[in-house]
């Protein structure tokens, strides 16, 4: 930080303290205030602790560092209120989230502010907190960017490149950058996280996300958003389930205002545009209680909508729920868990009527609120074992998923029972249940109990279960039997079975026997092959070497696929040590990996260190890469910031790179073929490794095509694969999916979003078609959308390595000298994407063959 910039820190620091000296205890000038709630290019300010003027420690152990802070006045005077800006934790205080908050007591006293803890309205990187001498920066390219105390960029706003001339927290709370006009270039506003504070608004397609909990910042299941005809609350699953919308119509005007819902003190005022002649919006209010002071509105962790305001009288935080029209607590979906159901506020697991069976049990026996779980899970592959447990008087809080044109109930069940999908069906119905409605459920969330008579209908939910092997046979050993077996029959049924019976046994015994001394011998015979390995090939080391480096494989990193890997020290040097499972079966891919990593060096493969062979025992002994595998770093389900434009960049040439080298750099060339973001480890830089050759193949140079059984992993596979003919281009048609997975977050393959979406090659072709390229962009990310035409450029590549016909895909030299700018892409390249037959049928069939699951173990994490 240069020293004009540490000079306008201290300075502001010190406004900042004497401002707050002088909150409520009488007035001051805007002078002095507008240095601490405005700041200019380029500033940088740093999470630690200069002076205890810098911070305001509260009595339950929170802390928060602000570094704008801006007061309210009311009746002409400051008052006890104040929106500040900074960096807020909560005890034990070791991780913080830049955060927009409410304080709200003025003065400070032995370094304690306050009694009331601050309020956080609005933050950054609330999955993923900082540390300690993290610093927050105004650049002079006019972007504001968080970074960790090791230099890792956690988020920015991504304004860089636009006109901004600084920053300030405004007196509504909303942090906005504007430019010389004053005009507002980015605000919070238009990024909530949980909160609206009066004068918000929460614009058609904005969700509220609450936080996972009290203390884990993640985001919940629960959302609230804006669509086109009401305020909507949903929780998360495929699909979305709704649990809450508004609205009765209050007033009718004609307005030319965006559909959006915006917090007033008072109420909560949504306006719904109608397409009509006239252009109506109709405009509809949720009353709320009026306040002189602070206030603001929290979805909160449970998924209510509360209003939080401050009371003066009470010197504390008071709350409302917003949501009153829901009939009580049982209407909220995780009430009582998954599968609970409730019944007058209390939680039972679902239990079959009139009999002793169980086929659920709680999560926890002394927290019946978390829920059940199935005895048995639902297994797909067994669909003749599910069965419907039939829960009569009770209803689902989701009634926006009715199956058209079943109204029978008995058709609405066996629609159910032949759909794996289908975790329950709500059937509801009035006097005659054979003209009733039918709800589809794939995610059982709490159920209510509820008394017809006053619901004014009858409902019955049924919920899918899987039978024991116990009970399967109990229901269908005499169901074609009018009696139960005589004494006779089962002297007869006893002296067939019990000679039959030690038969089997007997010759399961002398089976066992033979195998044991099958594979010593096998076992003596498998170790002679690895000692003919030649020289100059990766060290051997012995299993109780391996044991004692791993502290006995104690410090597991992943798991999967042919084994799990362990973390380890060689010599004060830090190893991943893959440990293969099932060796028999993986003997192959072993002997692949040592051979062909082992005698290729690159800077952008996996270095194999070693491995080790004794017996069945088979390890393999990598460089250890810190920031473990890309598929960690770029799914959206993860907790790990967001990668930028650049970072994305590189990964991609490193990938390439390393590809590249198998390709072309190589004496026989090496076709990879399971290329996917779990076989691409990160190092503490971010550099991308090529890794896990267990499947690779070799291909002389003369060769055009290699014949070999169908290997990879679904998602990724090559449409050349059908004629298990392929050559090394089938890498590149995987390497195209992994870009488009690492521009667009989500994988290749997802079977959670809706039909049309689940496979990411047909997604990229719709939005190529309809010129929509920026729906592909990871949450619409700001640094990607202000790059788009470099971003697009990167799908173009993409398309050009999905060419169906292999001969038309670039070599991955090709593919380098695209990204380093020397080539460009072919013109035609998006014509001939959309006009080629789809390949998705290589990805659908389940292949007898080594087609990996994407959760296999890709190697050293």
């Amino acid at each position: 930080m240069g020293s004009a910039s540490f000079f306008f820190v201290v300075l502001a620091a010190a406004a900042l303290w004497l401002a707050v000296q002088s909150l409520d205890c009488g007035d001051y000038s805007d002078e002095v205030l507008s240095i601490n709630y405005s700041a200019f290019l380029s500033t940088e300010w740093i999470n630690k602790e200069l002076s205890p003027s810098e911070v305001f420690r509260y009595k339950d152990g929170t802390t928060v560092r602000p570094i704008l802070l801006r007061s309210t006045r009311v009746g002409g005077r400051f008052h006890r209120w104040s929106f500040g800006a900074g960096f807020f934790c909560a005890s034990p205080c070791d991780l913080f989230v830049f955060s927009v908050f409410i304080v709200t007591n003025c003065g400070l006293s032995d370094t304690v502010f306050g009694t009331s803890e601050p309020q956080i309205v609005w933050s950054a990187n609330r999955a993923s907190p900082v540390r300690e001498n993290a610093t927050i920066e105004l650049t002079t390219h006019g972007d504001l960017v968080l970074r960790d105390a090791d230099g890792t960029r956690v988020w920015s706003s991504g304004t860089s490149g636009k006109s901004v001339a600084g920053m300030e927290i405004r007196k509504h709370g909303n942090l906005v950058m504007f430019d010389q006009k004053n005009v507002i270039v980015w605000q919070s506003f238009d990024h909530p996280t949980d909160s609206l504070v009066p004068g918000q608004s929460l614009m058609e397609g904005m969700r509220l996300t609450p936080n996972r909990s009290a203390t884990n910042s993640t985001k919940n299941q629960f959302y609230v958003t804006v669509l086109g005809d009401g305020l909507y609350g949903y929780v998360e699953s495929t699909p979305p389930q709704l649990y809450f919308s508004y609205p009765p119509m209050k007033d009718v005007k004609t307005v030319s205002d965006p559909t959006k819902a915006t917090f007033q003190n008072g109420s909560l005022r949504i306006i719904v545009q109608k397409e009509t002649a006239e252009y109506l919006a109709f405009i509809y209010y949720i009353k709320l209680p009026t306040s002189q002071f602070s206030q603001y509105m929290r979805l909160e962790s449970d998924g209510h909508l509360r209003l939080h305001q401050w009371s003066d009288d009470e010197n504390q935080w008071l709350e409302s729920d917003v949501m009153e029209m829901m009939s009580g607590d049982c209407a909220y979906p995780k009430v009582c868990g998954e599968y609970g159901i409730c019944t007058n506020g209390q939680c039972t697991c679902p239990h079959e009527s009139n009999t002793n069976s169980n086929y659920f049990k709680p999560v926890d026996d002394r927290k019946a609120n978390l829920g059940c779980k199935p005895l048995n899970p639902i297994s797909c592959q067994d669909m003749q074992h599910h069965e419907l447990l039939m829960l009569t008087d009770v209803s689902y809080f989701d009634n926006s998923h009715a199956v058209v044109n079943l109204t029978n109930r008995n058709d609405c069940k066996q629609a159910c029972l032949k759909k794996c999908s289908c975790r329950a069906v709500m059937f509801r119905y009035g006097q005659n249940d054979s003209n009733g409605e039918c709800f589809w459920v794939t995610k059982v969330f709490s159920l209510q109990s509820i008394k017809p008579e006053a619901a004014h209908y009858n409902s019955t939910a049924y919920l899918k279960v899987h039978l024991s092997p116990s009970r399967r046979y109990n229901s269908t050993a005499y169901s074609n039997s009018s009696s139960a077996p005589t004494p006779n029959k089962r002297k007869v049924i006893l002296a067939i079975t019990v000679p039959t019976t030690s038969i089997l046994v007997l010759l399961l015994i002398v089976a066992i026997l033979y195998l044991q001394r099958k594979r010593k011998y096998e076992d003596s015979d498998e170790d002679s092959e690895f000692d003919n390995l030649s020289s100059g090939m990766p060290l051997r080391f012995s299993f109780e070497k391996l044991r004692e480096c791993t502290k006995g494989f104690s410090q597991k990193l992943g798991g999967g696929g042919f084994g799990s890997v362990f973390e380890g020290k060689l010599d004060e040097e830090r190893v991943a040590v893959k440990r293969l499972e099932g060796a028999r079966q993986g003997k192959k891919e072993f002997l692949a990996e040592v051979e062909t990593i082992g005698s290729i060096e690159h800077i952008n493969l996996i270095k194999l260190i070693g491995f080790c062979v004794e017996k069945s025992q088979r390890l393999l002994v990598y460089e250890y890469m810190s920031r473990g595998s890309l598929d960690r770093w770029i799914y959206n389900c993860h907790n790990n910031a967001p990668f930028d434009w650049c970072t994305r960049c590189r990964i991609i040439l490193d990938i390439a790179k390393g590809l590249c080298y198998l390709h072309e750099g190589c004496r026989r060339k090496i076709a990879h073929l399971d290329i996917k973001p779990q076989n691409i480890l990160l190092d503490e830089n971010f550099s991308a490794k090529v890794a896990d050759f267990g499947l690779s193949k070799l291909i002389d140079r003369d060769q055009s095509k290699v014949v070999t059984m169908m290997r990879g992993t679904p998602g990724y596979l090559a449409p050349e694969w059908l004629t298990s003919q392929i050559t090394e281009k089938v890498d590149v048609y995987s390497f195209g999916v992994v870009i488009l997975e690492i521009i667009s977050g989500r994988k290749s393959i997802d079977h959670s979003r809706p039909e049309e979406n689940v496979h990411i090659i047909y997604l990229l072709q719709e939005k190529a078609r309809n010129n929509q390229w920026i729906d592909l962009i990871e949450n619409n990310s700001d640094d990607m959308v202000s790059r788009q035409e470099e971003v697009i450029q990167m799908m173009k590549l993409a398309m050009w390595c999905l060419q169906n016909d292999s001969s038309h895909r670039p070599s991955m030299s090709t593919v380098i000298k695209v990204l380093e700018g020397t080539i460009s892409v072919e013109a035609d390249i998006i014509q001939s994407f959309l006009n080629a037959n789809s390949a998705m049928s290589v990805q659908d069939k389940p292949y007898p063959y080594s087609v990996r699951e994407a959760s296999i173990l890709s190697g050293p994490r």
